[in-house]
């Protein structure tokens, strides 16, 4: 964090500086959110971390008021953001690995089908192609099986999540309007 003072005629205002890397679909909530520990958004940059990801800029006067107790609820919302995160996360990931799982094996029992072509063996090649194709069509009705599922046990856990931000947030701003 870096510190400027601005003068205000006969007013001076030492803010502080924070910079957060967050993913684009909770750009909101993390913007919503800071407003209530006394950050104002400074502006928006690109990540470094990769076009999902965006960096905010946020500035606040040093000398707030009740800023230990903000700290320490800021550090309660960012943690409830982050669980969100990969809560939201994990909606895909157990089905991509299974996906991906599939496929490898369609394609390994494809490799032996091309090999046993090549060998001369067509009822193998044929026996082995079977399960090849299976292989090939199956992650696609597993990966939206599985993601569904996950995201019907996933989604109360993150409604929770933001009602912990909620209430954080409330808190905060109540010690902001003190």
């Amino acid at each position: 964090m870096m510190s400027e003072i601005t003068r205000n005629e006969n007013n001076f205002i030492g803010y502080e500086y924070k910079e957060v890397t967050v993913n684009r679909g909770m750009e909101s909530v993390y913007t919503d959110g800071y407003a209530n520990f006394g950050w104002e958004l400074d502006g928006t940059a690109p990540s470094q971390q990769g076009i999902s990801a965006i960096t905010l800029k946020l500035k606040r006067d040093r000398k707030i008021r009740n800023k230990a107790e903000l700290t320490r609820l800021q550090r309660q919302f960012e943690s409830c953001a982050a669980e969100i995160d990969v809560l939201e996360r994990s909606k895909t990931t157990g089905a991509m690995i299974a996906a991906f799982s599939i496929g490898l094996f369609g394609t390994a029992f494809m490799a032996g089908s091309v090999f046993a072509y090549l060998a001369g063996m067509l009822p193998l090649c044929i026996i082995l192609a079977i399960p090849a194709f299976i292989g090939w069509i199956l992650p696609y009705f597993s990966y939206h099986n599985i993601q569904r599922k996950k995201t019907a046990k996933v989604t109360p856990m993150i409604e929770n999540q933001y009602d912990a931000i909620y209430e954080v947030c409330e808190k905060a701003n109540a010690l902001l309007s003190k």
